[in-house]
């Protein structure tokens, strides 16, 4: 029986995405990090509370959240993915479905006309769910949700709704799990470096080199894809939809979406629509 692991574009094996709440001030000198090295991810927003145009913060104020016209500005145009972070974020698991629903869908429908999008993501206010804002979610057009448990791994997410990332940025594994992803190769199965926090912390801890030293160390390698949570989700859920023979000689990819993965240590790249042989 034949071996088969997905690919991320260009035959690679190792992906890396970011993921940061609230839209804050501060996410403005992260943007200009991640761009200059390369780097890509999702910015988590409560359209709900933008602050008013014009506002200044009190001298010393960490916590500076964004108006929205700063957020268009920092975001429009970035190369990096918006996302839900509901409305006003809320404890979802203390709300009734119905107010569930209106924080997801609320904030969608701002964003998604605040930037011309369709806005499929999003990060769990102070990380906290359960089954039914699960459920609530899904029926909302969530598709992926991050929580803020840590998984100090590099697997694939099993349940997109209840996502773990690899490691929060002030964890003492940061490093050394990057010097790993980076220097060590998927024996199998690929790779994916999922990064989260929020960028006031960064301030609040006088440790923006730590960010710098992360972009600077994982940026720029050929064998890296850098994507956003969102191109990471569609890729893999159309990988999940090519059609195999039942003896993997031959497969076919019903998407839109070139795709790559190897079969018995061979590398094979489909083309949409495509029906390929396996050797």
């Amino acid at each position: 029986m034949a071996s088969i692991f997905l690919r991320f574009p260009q035959g690679r094996a190792k992906a890396l995405t970011l993921s940061y709440d609230d839209g804050v001030e501060q996410d403005m000198r992260l943007v200009e990090i991640m761009n200059r090295h390369g780097l890509k991810g999702t910015f988590n927003l409560n359209s709900g509370l933008y602050a008013p145009e014009g506002t200044v913060y009190p001298k010393g104020q960490i916590h500076r959240r964004m108006t929205e016209r700063q957020v268009t500005e920092t975001f429009l145009n970035s190369g990096q993915e918006i996302a839900v972070h509901a409305l006003t974020h809320p404890f979802l698991e203390q709300l009734p479905p119905a107010m569930v629903a209106r924080e997801i869908i609320k904030d969608r429908e701002n964003l998604e006309r605040q930037f011309g999008t369709i806005v499929r993501g999003m990060a769990y206010p102070y990380g906290t769910y359960s089954d039914s804002v699960v459920e609530t979610i899904k029926a909302c057009g969530i598709v992926y949700a991050r929580t803020v448990e840590s998984s100090h791994s590099f697997n694939l997410p099993t349940d997109w709704l209840r996502l773990k990332p690899t490691c929060h940025h002030d964890s003492e594994a940061l490093m050394p799990l990057a010097k790993q992803f980076a220097e060590e190769s998927p024996r199998h199965a690929p790779w994916l470096f999922y990064l989260w926090g929020h960028s006031y912390e960064f301030e609040a801890n006088n440790n923006w080199h730590v960010i710098e030293e992360f972009a600077s160390y994982m940026g720029g390698r050929e064998d890296i894809w850098y994507a956003t949570n969102i191109e990471v989700y569609d890729y893999v859920d159309d990988f999940n939809r090519l059609q195999f023979s039942v003896e993997s000689t031959r497969v076919r990819n019903p998407g839109a979406r070139r795709l790559w993965f190897e079969c018995d240590g061979r590398l094979y790249e489909i083309g949409p629509g495509e029906t390929l042989e396996i050797a």
